[in-house]
C-alpha cells in the first residue's frame, strides 16, 4: 500500500509545527505510519499489549454484568455501583483498547480524524465515568459504615442516582472537545486519541480544557475518596483500638486498610500519570519532552478496566462465588464466605 507523503499539514492535523519535541513530524498520523517514533517492535509490543487489554477488559466485564443480571443476590445497592464501573469499563476495552490495537498494528491512526474523534470521546466518557464511579463507591461505603447521617439507610435508588450523576458529569468532559472546547487528536505514539493538552491554539481554548479536567475530574474525585476512605480508616481503627483483644476486629482492620491502601493506589495509577503529565506540559511550554512518554498515561488509563475489576470486583467474594458458579469452577471456601466480601467493610462496625 503507497501512503501519500506530503509536507503540507491537514487542517485537522494534531500539532504546530511550533511545538518543541524531541520527535516532530510533517507527515499527518492519519496518513502516514509514524515511524520515527518508535521501532516496529515497539509499535507491535503496543498493538498486542492492547490486543490484551481488549480481550481480558471485555471478558472480565461482560461476566460482572452477566453474573449481576443472573443472580438476584448480587443487585445491592453497592453492586449497582459496580455494575456501572463494569459498563464503562467495557466501554473504554471493547471500543478505545481495540482501536489502539488496530491502529498501533499499522502505526499510525489509520481510522482517520473521523474514528480519532469516536476513539477519545468512547475512552474520555468511559474513563470519567470509571473515575467518578469509584468516587461514587468511596462515598457509599462512608455512608454506610460511618454513618455521618445518622439513620440515614442507603438504598438502591441513592445508587442508581448517583451512577446517573457519573455519566452526566462524565459527558461535561467527554462532548466539549467535540463542539469546539478543545478538541480530539492523535496522542503519544499517534495511535490513539484523547483531548488536545499539547498545543496553545487559542482557537480551542486547550489550557482552560486542561485545567478544568484537572480540578473537576481529578481532583474533586480524588479528594472525595481520599476524604471518604481516611475517615472510613479511621472508625475502623478505633473499633480496632477499643477492642484490642479480639482477634476478629484486629483481622478486620487489617484487611480494611489494606483495601483502602489498594483502592487509592489503583485510583492513582490510573489517573495520576495523566493528570500530572498534561499539567506539566500546559505550565512548561516550550520544554522539550519525549512523544512516546504521553502513551504512558494512556496506557495505564486503559489497564484500568482489568485491573478496576480485580480490586472491586474479583476481591469481592460474593462476586467472585457466583462467577466461579457461572462458570461452572467449584469455588471452595468462597461458597462458605460469599457474603463476608472484602469491599463490603459495613461489617465492620465500631463499638
Amino acid at each position: 500500500m503507497k501512503f501519500r507523503q506530503s509536507t503540507e499539514l491537514p487542517e485537522d492535523f494534531w500539532i504546530p509545527i511550533a511545538l518543541n519535541t524531541n520527535n516532530i513530524t510533517a507527515f499527518s498520523p492519519y496518513l502516514v505510519p509514524q515511524d520515527h517514533l518508535g521501532s516496529l517492535g515497539l509499535f507491535y509490543a503496543m498493538s498486542a499489549f492492547m490486543f490484551f487489554l481488549f480481550v481480558a477488559g471485555t471478558a472480565i466485564n461482560v461476566l460482572t454484568i452477566a453474573c449481576t443480571v443472573q443472580y438476584k443476590k448480587l443487585r445491592s445497592h453497592l453492586n449497582y455501583i459496580l455494575v456501572n464501573l463494569a459498563v464503562a469499563n467495557l466501554l473504554v476495552s471493547s471500543v478505545g483498547s481495540f482501536t489502539c490495537f488496530y491502529c498501533f498494528a499499522f502505526r499510525y491512526m489509520i481510522l482517520g480524524p473521523l474514528g480519532c474523534k469516536i476513539e477519545g470521546f468512547t475512552a474520555t466518557i468511559g474513563g470519567m465515568v470509571s473515575l467518578w464511579s469509584l468516587a461514587v463507591i468511596a462515598v457509599e461505603r462512608w455512608l454506610v459504615v460511618c454513618k455521618p447521617l445518622g439513620n440515614f439507610s442507603f438504598q438502591a435508588n441513592h445508587a442508581l442516582g448517583l451512577c446517573a450523576l457519573t455519566w452526566v458529569f462524565a459527558l461535561c468532559a467527554a462532548v466539549p472537545p467535540l463542539v469546539g472546547w478543545s478538541r480530539y487528536i492523535p496522542e503519544g505514539m499517534q495511535c490513539s486519541c484523547g483531548p488536545d493538552w499539547y498545543t496553545t491554539d487559542n482557537k480551542f481554548n486547550n489550557e482552560s480544557f486542561v485545567l478544568f479536567l484537572f480540578c473537576f475530574c481529578f481532583s474533586v474525585p480524588f479528594t472525595t475518596i481520599v476524604f471518604c476512605y481516611s475517615q472510613l480508616l479511621f472508625m475502623v481503627k478505633s473499633a480496632a483500638k477499643a477492642q484490642a483483644d479480639s482477634v476478629s476486629t484486629q483481622k478486620a482492620e487489617r484487611e480494611v486498610t489494606k483495601m483502602v491502601i489498594v483502592m487509592v493506589l489503583g485510583f492513582l495509577v490510573c489517573y495520576l500519570p495523566y493528570a500530572s503529565f498534561a499539567l506539566w506540559v500546559v505550565n512548561n511550554r516550550g520544554q522539550r519532552f519525549d512523544l512516546r512518554l504521553a502513551t504512558i498515561p494512556s496506557c495505564l488509563s486503559k489497564a484500568s478496566t482489568v485491573y478496576n475489576p480485580v480490586i472491586y470486583i474479583l476481591l469481592n467474594k460474593q462476586f467472585r462465588s457466583c462467577m466461579w458458579k457461572m462458570l461452572g469452577i467449584s469455588s471452595g471456601a468462597d461458597e462458605e464466605s460469599s457474603s463476608q466480601s472484602t469491599t463490603e467493610v459495613s461489617k465492620v462496625e465500631p463499638s
